[in-house]
């Protein structure tokens, strides 16, 4: 969790001093200072699961 931003990312990387964090589910990455990154908590988890569920395209 980006503090921040409020965003929720995974860490994919470090550079220069800065983590870089990218939604889940993919999408473009984004710069987070690491005193700002913290663990997300279930509820948290559970709502970027929810809202990434419910933009992807359906197949029917």
């Amino acid at each position: 969790m980006d503090t921040d931003t409020g965003r929720l990312g995974e860490v994919m990387g470090s550079e220069g001093g800065t983590l870089q964090l990218r939604p889940p589910g993919g999408g473009l990455e984004w710069d987070c200072r690491p005193e700002a990154a913290r663990p997300a908590s279930p509820g948290e988890e559970l709502s970027a699961k929810v809202a990434h569920a419910n933009h992807r395209p359906r197949r029917w």
